[in-house]
């Protein structure tokens, strides 16, 4: 498994995938070939949400604005469903290909096949029935586990965290219409300080953690700075989890950073055997894998011991399984947004079942990975970030009768 840098990556959204991967291919090619006009051929989801997320925008910023940008919406690719293809322009017309670029999710990124990394492969262990054997070998904790391969880890999991708390902080403090035709407008301000005189204790807690989520969520739509935890679609669910745990119960800056960690863990095992890409797997590889970490970092925050934190994470991505990406106008905003809430929420429900049903516990985690990964290569293309099904095409369908 690769290093948590590469989990957890600094960045603009709306989507790692449709954003940072893209940005990150044009930067690799100035680095390689210089300034020049180009042609980037997209395709697969790149192609159909390629307007609405952002690729077009981020490509032009990055190549300049004479980039010619081909959405090619009629042909299917062969592999990963967000392919890019790079063409130099010749003063002649003609084009020649100079690679084929594959956005993969959480912004990491192929080129001709090979990933284009900072570092090799930093964690022996494959999965986590193996991390949990080497932990239990060498007595590690999770998060001693991680520090135990990347010992200076700390220091860019200080900064994921102040780049959460300040998407949070961003997040609460704004309001308005989020850009994109959509006429959504935020909501996390006014959840937060709304105060419904006989509110359960519980219900106000749900609401404070999801106007923590939606703070995160509609930074990410508005182009903000967010942190991939493991997507940029799912970037609100681990903040929201923390940012709760930091501020209304004083959990500590070291406790978070440990969480950080652990729940760094589960979105590698994810990444390395399955996928963290809504093109690929539909919502449930980002919300869903979102939600496992956002659960085994409470866990590791209360002091769970590391099957209770395996249980954690199983029972919230289980029940993410079949979770469709279906955004509409190929914006990540419905039902983007109030989708990074649910799950925060269900983050806490995950560990308190785990801590009861534990030693109970039938399903691994890595089994439940295997049926994510099955489960998402089985759903139609129309639910994986293509807008051409469920919710994308309903709601676009009842908008365009209610305005003739």
């Amino acid at each position: 498994m690769k290093s948590l840098t590469e989990l957890y990556r600094i960045g603009r959204g709306p989507s790692s995938s449709h954003t940072i991967g893209p940005q990150r291919i044009a930067e690799y090619l100035l680095q390689k070939y210089g300034a020049g006009r180009y042609r980037v051929e997209l395709l697969g989801s790149l192609a159909l949400t390629g307007r609405g997320h952002g690729t077009d925008r981020v490509l032009r910023s990055t190549l300049g604005e004479q980039t010619e940008i081909v959405l090619n919406t009629e042909k299917t690719p062969a592999g990963h469903p967000n392919e890019m293809r790079v063409y130099a322009l010749r003063d002649d017309g003609d084009a020649f290909l100079l690679f084929t670029a594959l956005s993969v999710g959480g912004g990491s990124v192929l080129i001709d096949g090979e990933p284009l990394t900072e570092g090799g492969e930093v964690y022996p262990e494959a999965d986590f029935s193996a991390v949990r054997a080497f932990t239990a070998e060498n007595r590690l904790s999770l998060a001693g586990y991680v520090r135990h391969y990347e010992p200076g880890i700390d220091r860019h999991l200080s900064r994921v965290w102040e780049t959460m708390r300040e998407s949070v902080e961003r997040g609460i403090a704004r309001a308005g219409e989020l850009p994109g035709g959509l006429h959504l407008e935020r909501k996390a301000r006014a959840l937060c300080l709304e105060n419904t005189k006989f509110e359960p204790a519980l219900m106000h807690e749900n609401r404070r953690v999801s106007a923590y989520a939606l703070a995160v969520a509609e930074e990410n739509a508005d182009n903000g700075i967010v942190v991939t935890a493991p997507t940029c679609g799912s970037a609100g669910i681990l903040p929201a989890v923390l940012y709760y745990m930091y501020r209304d119960c004083g959990v500590r800056e070291k406790e978070i950073l440990d969480a950080l960690a652990v729940a760094g863990v589960i979105g590698n095992v994810v990444k390395t055997n399955a996928s963290i890409s809504g093109a690929e797997c539909g919502c449930q590889a980002e919300v869903g894998v979102a939600c496992a970490m956002a659960a085994a970092a409470l866990a590791q925050i209360y002091e769970l011991n590391t099957d209770t934190v395996e249980c954690a994470a199983e029972i919230a991505l289980e029940h993410n399984l079949g979770l469709t990406c279906d955004p509409v106008g190929g914006l990540v905003q419905i039902p983007c947004i109030e989708r990074n809430a649910m799950a925060a929420i269900k983050a806490f429900n995950a560990v308190m079942l785990a801590r009861s049903l534990e030693d109970k516990h039938k399903v691994s985690f890595d089994q439940i990975v295997e049926v994510m990964y099955r489960t998402g290569r089985d759903m139609a293309a129309g639910y994986r970030e293509t807008s051409t099904g469920g919710l994308a095409v309903i709601y676009g369908r009842e908008n365009d009768a209610s305005q003739k």
